[in-house]
């Protein structure tokens, strides 16, 4: 089913009513004249979903009890089937099932994306559903080479999205970053030393 205005996925008359009295009511009132949040996958929000490496999705079960759960991967592993899909592979872990089994009875989903780097995050809403037992869905999103045992497939339909303001984000530098900041500055202060060791 889908929805007249997507930020109804969001903005609850609850929500709206707590907008309305602390003030920001009227300016998402006029995001949603113009539409309101985005449903399709821009190439903007493809590249940058191709530059994850995690993820967090959230689930609940049939009573509203919420989960969250970590996803991780290399770079890409989530990926976009179609301007309003995404998939990705879960590989085997403490097997616990409670993503799968929530999933089970409420397919309604979120996935928050994190670039701590850049300080950017994006979220999106959506359905997502389980995939057993097909392996050509998992071939196509198995990342090559990675040493994970894929169990099944997640995929998830895009409802609405929206990208948070940076603010209060901590700017977080990627391990492989800092190592290659390290060795060109390594090899910088080796050269001035070599540079100095000659003119003695």
């Amino acid at each position: 089913m889908s929805l007249e205005i997507t930020t109804d996925v969001a903005f609850t008359p609850a929500v709206q009513a707590v907008q309305a009295r602390r003030g920001s009511r009227r300016a998402y009132a006029n995001l949603e004249k113009r539409g309101g949040f985005r449903s399709a996958i821009t190439p903007e929000l493809a590249a940058f979903i191709a530059q994850r490496d995690s993820f967090f999705l959230a689930t609940a079960s049939v009573h509203g009890q919420p989960y969250v759960q970590h996803r991780g991967g290399p770079p890409g592993f989530l990926r976009v089937l179609d301007e309003h899909t995404l998939g990705f592979v879960d590989y085997r872990g403490n097997r616990q099932y409670i993503t799968t089994g929530n999933l089970a009875e409420n397919e309604r989903a979120f996935i928050f994306l994190m670039d701590f780097e850049h300080r950017q995050r994006i979220k999106l809403w959506g359905r997502a559903r389980v995939v057993e037992d097909d392996d050509a869905l998992i071939a196509r999103l198995m990342p090559a080479g990675y040493a994970a045992r894929p169990e099944q497939a997640v995929v998830f339909e895009v409802s609405a999205w929206d990208a948070n303001c940076p603010q209060h984000i901590p700017r977080l530098v990627p391990e492989a970053t800092v190592e290659r900041m390290a060795a060109e500055y390594e090899a910088r202060i080796a050269a001035l030393e070599a540079r100095i060791a000659s003119r003695a």
